[in-house]
């Protein structure tokens, strides 16, 4: 005999019990799959079966396979927004003809390839992290332990691998204020030398010898960049004594001024290059200095060229330095240099 059942809910429904109730079956919040089971059969072994083995495991696949959807879409996302980051400070490097924002356009774009390559690894790690976690709970797994446990093992690791934090850290740090690039020339705990590779632990220079030496980003503590940015090229040229400043410093004006206005080296020099003047004295010499700024790494090859034409122009003009005096031997004297042969003077 048929028998009328009210499920409770917003919208009350009737529905025919044969052997149990719908409730019964398939629970207060029926699925579509176990209500159809019991609209077709009206079985509740039928209908449990089709809960338990059917229903249970499509409903957990939907919900992982949405996870990881959503997952996807979200890195996608992201790292969509990195690359469109990165690629706009690549772009804003000015377009003109110039040696040294050639070289900083370079070593923006180095730069930035690398901060995007850290936080999309960053990214997709703590996405790929947090969906696991959802997926684990979705399982049935308890996460209070798991998470708990995850914590000792990130402060054991954390304690046993310091150094590797600390390096890391701070190859983060380097890379974010832009301490250093490939291709520079920098001076590192008293190494001088050619970076060739930069990574979050490890930084490589070779230097001038063509010694490959391996340092770690952590054990930095003072690095010494002479290629960021600009350079400068100093001479110091020696002069007589005795020799006028004024007509000095009118000759080596002359000379810098002619090599500033030769089109080869304004693509090397940033500005007109300068005689600052008298440096030091000694009992027979004037230092006069002279200092250009140039694009990075081109100043040893300005300072040798600036050397030449001074002590061309100099020499030409009669202001170099003149050499010394040689002292006559003394007539008379003994082998060893001595007045006379008892080694007296």
């Amino acid at each position: 005999m048929h028998s009328l059942v009210v499920l409770p809910g917003p919208n009350p429904s009737q529905v025919p019990v044969f052997g149990g109730t719908l409730a019964t079956a398939c629970g207060r919040n029926p699925g579509i799959a176990c209500r159809l089971t019991w609209d077709l059969t009206h079985s509740l072994k039928a209908a449990n079966l089709t809960s338990v083995f059917l229903a249970g495991p499509a409903q957990l696949l939907v919900r992982i396979a949405f996870v990881i959807l959503v997952a996807l879409a979200i890195r996608l996302a992201a790292h969509r927004a990195i690359r469109r980051i990165t690629n706009r400070a690549t772009r804003d490097v000015p377009e003109v003809p110039d040696h040294a924002h050639v070289l900083f356009g370079e070593r923006r774009a180095q730069r930035a390839t690398a901060l995007g390559s850290v936080l999309s690894n960053a990214a997709s790690l703590t996405i790929v992290g947090i969906a696991a976690v959802m997926i684990l709970g979705d399982l049935g797994f308890n996460l209070a332990p798991l998470l708990a446990s995850a914590g000792v093992l990130g402060v054991a690791l954390g304690f046993g691998a310091q150094n590797l934090v600390k390096d890391f850290l701070a190859g983060v740090f380097m890379l974010v204020e832009d301490q250093y690039g490939v291709g520079d020339v920098v001076t590192i705990d008293g190494t001088t030398g050619t970076v060739e590779q930069v990574s979050l632990r490890i930084t490589r220079l070779r230097d001038v010898n063509g010694v490959v030496w391996h340092i770690r980003n952590g054990t930095i503590k003072k690095a010494g960049n002479e290629s960021h940015g600009w350079a400068r090229a100093v001479v110091d040229f020696p002069v007589p004594y005795r020799q006028e400043i004024p007509l000095v410093r009118e000759v080596m004006t002359r000379t810098v001024d002619a090599m500033w206005h030769e089109p080869t080296w304004r693509e090397i020099l940033l500005e007109e290059p300068e005689v600052w003047g008298v440096q030091s004295l000694s009992s027979d010499s004037v230092v006069m200095r002279v200092a250009a700024r140039t694009a990075p790494l081109r100043q040893w090859e300005v300072q040798r060229e600036l050397t030449e034409r001074l002590k061309g122009a100099l020499d030409a003009s009669g202001a170099s330095v003149e050499p010394a005096p040689v002292i006559p031997a003394v007539s008379g004297g003994a082998p060893d240099g001595s007045a006379d042969g008892n080694g007296s003077p």
